[in-house]
């Protein structure tokens, strides 16, 4: 496998979200357990419609004369400053407040008021630039965890979890599942607009009476109530297979092959094979996207067999495998 390539097709997908669905949350907080689905379909679904509309716009122009996709790339832009501005802001509200904490442990009133008027002007500059903004977020982070495991393996992990479950060991079984897992998981840390402000505001008074202790322990609580999402999984195992069918996809369109390179296109069609199963056994997909993944395979391993070449054999079977990333 090509690991800097893995790497890279990473990093733009990671991209593709930040852009897509950075600040596209709108309306009440969603937990975070159930935020991955959601946020993940939204990002592919402007993904796509801003591909359309730049198929588009590239045959029209507006009533000025100037080209559509001009005018797109300045709103872009446009958004894209209003949310590095939102998230700036935001990153600085939660730094003033950590300041404001700090002040009042060491009985700096002065110190502390200055603090929470600055990350209150912070605060409303979020809302009156996006006042239908719910979360405003302050951080993201990857996560990834691997398996170094074969499908078997993980069949036969999850029969023994199953096993122990049926004798009544929970916390047994809990900690033979626990690691089947083979992904990046990008999660965004929000703050939430709903209930941040309120709390910053109700600290003042109480700062103003000299309860100092009261107003720390509500600054701390409004702290901890800063919101982490999970906006993306991304199977590796499917990452892995796109990789191999890359370069299996380069040899299969090489006439004449020797027969080294036969032998290498069926080992990276095994290894697609294998790194699929993976992702079964993982569960990254439903049963019907693995039967056309396995029917499409075949198909490839026949118009490939005996030596043939030809262009675009693995462009549907691709196609499927991006289906079960998440944008």
């Amino acid at each position: 496998m090509r690991v800097r390539n893995l790497r890279l097709n990473l990093l733009r997908w990671l991209g593709v979200l930040l852009v897509s669905g950075g600040l596209a949350v709108a309306g009440p907080a969603t937990p975070p357990a159930l935020a991955t689905e959601g946020v993940a379909n939204s990002g592919a679904q402007v993904e796509a419609s801003t591909s359309q509309q730049t198929e588009t716009a590239s045959e029209v122009s507006g009533p000025s004369g100037q080209d559509v996709n001009e005018v797109d790339a300045k709103a872009g832009d446009a958004t894209a400053q209003q949310r590095d501005r939102v998230i700036a802001d935001a990153v600085q509200a939660i730094a003033e407040t950590r300041r404001a904490v700090t002040a009042l442990e060491e009985d700096d009133v002065d110190a502390a008021l200055k603090a929470l008027e600055a990350a209150t002007g912070k605060l409303e500059l979020i809302m009156a630039r996006r006042p239908e903004l719910a979360l405003a977020p302050i951080d993201v982070r990857v996560v990834q965890s691997d398996l170094y495991a074969t499908p078997e393996d993980v069949t036969d992990a999850v029969k023994q979890a199953r096993d122990l479950l049926g004798d009544g060991e929970l916390q047994e079984a809990r900690l033979l599942v626990a690691n089947l897992a083979s992904e990046v998981v990008v999660e965004t840390v929000n703050l939430p607009l709903a209930t941040y402000p309120d709390a910053i505001k109700a600290a003042v008074p109480l700062i103003d009476r000299g309860d100092l202790e009261a107003g720390q322990r509500l600054l701390e609580n409004a702290l901890s109530t800063l919101i982490v999402r999970t906006e993306a999984v991304i199977p590796v195992p499917i990452v892995r297979a796109q990789e191999l069918l890359a370069e299996a996809d380069e040899l299969a369109k090489t006439e004449d092959r020797s027969d080294e390179q036969n032998a290498r296109l069926a080992q990276l069609l095994e290894a697609v094979r294998t790194e699929i199963e993976l992702a079964e056994r993982l569960d990254y997909g439903d049963d019907e996207q693995f039967e056309k993944l396995y029917a499409q395979l075949r198909t490839v391993e026949k118009k490939t067999e005996g030596g043939q070449s030809g262009k675009g054999f693995f462009d549907s079977l691709d196609k499927q495998l991006s289906a079960l990333l998440p944008f």
